[in-house]
């Protein structure tokens, strides 16, 4: 017996559907349900890699982790990494395909919709109920014919649709308005419900505009969702970093980490861990007046290493950088990040656009030797023997520390490099440090509490002249519940609920 399935589409991208997807995966985990997220086709820099090494969107990881299951490449079939303005990576059932590959692909609508309705006729054979995610918005009448995201899965699969809008964006009304008057008539009839998410205030002074936009739409708007202060959830895109830029400030007695914030920035995902910490400020920059004297400065992970690397110098980021090792000041570069610390990113095969080498900061001993084949593994690691990093200080040799690698870069460590980790399966070298420098190709390393403890106190210990007030932080499954919760209190549950048979 197939399971159940509800869709959430949007008005346009960043409205809110990844996280209302999640929240009601753990609803409905909650109401004895086995329920799993789905999303036919991510554009996302934002990514996961699950237990048998494939790459999927990171909104999907964290939708599976509300569900209670193990993410699979089935609940993300399609993945497009922007590589440049006007260029992608193609991921595909969890692996990159060539340009050329993709191409063919994405011409052929049958086969493309093949794929992903296989991916979700996989799940729905498992679960009680499966939650879809609409791609940006169902009314890019442009895209209609190549669709297979939005209202083509929607038919194919006979699910109803609730529609979301942003109300903090501003004119919720009209785009909700417009986006079902561009609907195709059979289209329109699979919306059995509006979402007007984000909302500051009372919801009472909505009062009169939800009943005239009822009476406009015919539809019902099955819940006001405030908007939720300060949630760790990982996001599918860098557009939420912009509010974080301008509200985030170190004050005295924070821990100041500035990390930063690259054209092609990937997997920034990693930092959530810190931004729950209390007493810590983690902020992007993007200039080198908005450095500063960060207690830390971390260079993350990019899908275009050689761009941002230029992208750096002319920002005058890396000098400033520079003087930071020379000063001795404390700097991490994960994947990419790293990758721009070595001497050198040869790229003879055109991965990342026009063939050639590009010279690094010269700050850790190694060399970036770009590959056709992705790396994209989990990994569990122990701190390396010969280890003096501030990075693993004070850690036991025992700790276990797990994440992920997921690059196209080889790197090649020069005879004197001083290894950071060791893989435990093969003892083979991982990572680098030199003096107040260290690089990584690990994401996921600060989900690890005892290396990201021992990390923020050591920066405590040089950076600040008192304890700090210790708290507990905020998780993953709390900011989730935080969620729920709020789904609970303002959605009509028991329509929604209707919607799937149970």
């Amino acid at each position: 017996m197939k399971g159940n399935v509800l869709m959430v589409q949007g008005c346009a991208s960043s409205v809110g559907k990844s996280l209302i997807v999640a929240g009601l995966c753990r609803v409905f985990r909650r109401r004895g349900l086995s329920v799993a997220p789905f999303k036919a086709q991510n554009l996302a820099l934002n990514s996961y890699v699950t237990a048998d090494g494939h790459e999927i969107g990171r909104a999907q990881a964290v939708q599976a982790e509300a569900a209670g299951i193990e993410a699979t490449v089935e609940m993300n079939p399609l993945l497009l990494k922007p590589e440049s303005d006007a260029g992608f990576q193609a991921v595909v059932m969890g692996k990159p395909v060539s340009k050329a590959e993709a191409r063919e692909l994405f011409e052929d609508r049958s086969r493309l919709s093949a794929l992903v309705l296989d991916s979700l006729e996989r799940l729905r054979a498992k679960h009680d109920l499966v939650l879809i995610e609409g791609a940006g918005s169902p009314a890019e009448i442009n895209l209609r014919e190549r669709d297979v995201a939005n209202m083509h899965i929607a038919r194919k699969a006979n699910a109803p649709v609730l529609l979301v809008g942003d109300i903090d964006r501003g004119g919720v009304f009209a785009h909700l308005v417009g986006t079902l008057a561009l609907l195709a008539p059979e289209d329109r009839a699979r919306v059995i419900g509006m979402i007007i998410n984000k909302f500051r205030g009372d919801p009472r002074l909505l009062t009169s505009g939800v009943k005239e936009l009822e009476r406009i739409t015919e539809l019902a708007v099955l819940g006001v969702l405030p908007h939720i202060p300060n949630l760790k959830i990982a996001e599918e895109d860098s557009a939420p970093l912009d509010e974080a830029k301008r509200s985030s400030r170190a004050s005295v007695g924070q821990l100041d980490i500035a990390i930063v914030r690259f054209p092609y920035l990937s997997n920034f995902d990693d930092f959530l861990p810190l931004e729950r910490e209390p007493g810590v400020v983690v902020r992007y920059v993007e200039l080198d007046s908005e450095l500063n004297s960060p207690d830390l400065v971390i260079l993350p992970g990019t899908k275009n290493t050689r761009g941002d690397l230029r992208w750096l110098r002319e920002s005058g980021l890396a000098d400033r950088v520079l003087e930071r090792a020379k000063e001795g000041r404390s700097t991490l570069g994960i994947c990419g990040g790293y990758q721009m610390l070595g001497h050198s990113i040869e790229d003879l095969l055109g991965v990342e656009g026009r063939a050639g080498t590009e010279a690094g900061l010269g700050l850790l001993p190694v060399k970036t030797c770009f590959r056709e084949t992705k790396v994209s593994r989990r990994v569990s690691l122990r701190i390396a023997p010969s280890s003096n990093s501030p990075f693993t200080a004070g850690l036991p040799a025992s700790v276990s520390i797990s994440g992920y690698e997921l690059h196209m870069g080889e790197l090649q460590l020069e005879p004197e490099a001083n290894a950071l980790f060791v893989h435990e399966s093969d003892k083979n070298p991982e990572g680098v440090q030199r003096g107040s420098v260290v690089g990584t190709l690990v994401h996921g390393l600060f989900e690890n509490e005892e290396l990201r403890t021992g990390l923020l106190n050591r920066l405590r210990g040089l950076a600040t002249p008192r304890p700090l007030a210790s708290s507990e932080p905020r998780g993953l499954h709390s900011e989730l519940d935080r969620v729920a919760d709020a789904l609970e209190a303002n959605l009509d549950m028991a329509r929604i609920q209707s919607l799937v048979g149970s």
